[in-house]
């Protein structure tokens, strides 16, 4: 899974980045379709309608993302290559976080992009932000060194790779990075964002933790939520070693709960969303 949309954090999640992360968790090992009768009923149990869910359809449809598929007479939709790619590659950035250690060093990515072509000095502006490199300089974008293969692997399959040149390095002189890392990304906005996160999840894990029977309809909406929200901040947070983030860093406490509340939830909220998938579609749903 990945971070399709990265609007803000803050305030309501908006219906489509729910659809996107139903996908993600219980699409692809069918093919990558849901039907339309299914993405209705997973949505409701999340408080969403019906046509904000059908409105929520037509716009990833309109990215790119989604594809119509009828079969057997049930109105669906399907991933399209490059929605499948997105979030494939996510599931390790969101299920498989790793913090960068002083050993890793850094990836450095110099490009250059003439006016007439500005589109493309965009693209790669917001890639490189999306991968959690912060700007050295202008034209001068750096990361954790382990996230080389996966820039070359993105900047090249997006055609971008003919306006940059990578660089493995290590620091040598002369400002301390601890210091310097606070002009490169924004810390104090990410760490609110996991001061965010923190703030509507803890009151899940206390609730889960006086919880005697389980509930599939409550781990499902609430490991939903939880992955809604979390699916973009690994994005946000470039990995930075320990030692260079400020101390009592929050994120680590993020981390650990999303991983505590995706371990408990999971099972039983993808047990919920196949009896829900499994569903026959009613005539409503499929026009």
């Amino acid at each position: 899974m990945t971070a399709v949309d990265h609007a803000p954090l803050a305030g309501a999640v908006q219906p489509r980045q729910l659809i996107v992360t139903l996908y993600g968790l219980y699409a692809r090992d069918d093919g990558g379709r849901l039907s339309v009768a299914a993405l209705v009923r997973l949505l409701a149990g999340l408080g969403v309608e019906e046509a904000a869910v059908r409105s929520s359809i037509s716009r990833l449809k309109r990215r790119g993302l989604l594809a119509p598929d009828r079969r057997d007479g049930s109105a669906g939709y399907v991933l399209t290559p490059a929605a499948r790619q997105i979030l494939d590659d996510g599931d390790a950035r969101i299920f498989g976080r790793r913090r960068a250690t002083a050993a890793d060093g850094w990836v450095l990515v110099v490009f250059s992009v003439p006016e007439s072509e500005r589109e493309k000095r965009h693209a790669l502006r917001s890639q490189l932000s999306r991968l959690g490199f912060g700007t050295a300089a202008p034209g001068v974008w750096i990361a954790p060194g382990h996230l080389a293969d996966e820039v070359i692997d993105v900047l090249r399959r997006l055609g971008l790779d003919g306006y940059v040149q990578v660089f493995r390095g290590e620091h040598l002189a002369f400002e301390a990075l601890s210091a310097t890392v606070g002009e490169w990304w924004d810390l104090d906005g990410l760490r609110d964002l996991y001061a965010a996160f923190l703030d509507r999840h803890r009151p899940v894990r206390a609730r889960w933790s006086r919880r005697r029977t389980p509930d599939g309809a409550a781990a499902f909406a609430d490991y939903v939520r939880l992955v809604t929200d979390w699916r973009r901040l690994p994005y946000a947070d470039p990995g930075l070693p320990p030692h260079l983030l400020p101390a009592r860093w929050n994120g680590v406490r993020a981390a650990e709960l999303f991983t505590e509340l995706a371990d408990l939830l999971a099972e039983p909220a993808r047990v919920y969303a196949r009896e829900l998938i499994a569903g026959g579609d009613t005539a409503t749903a499929g026009r």
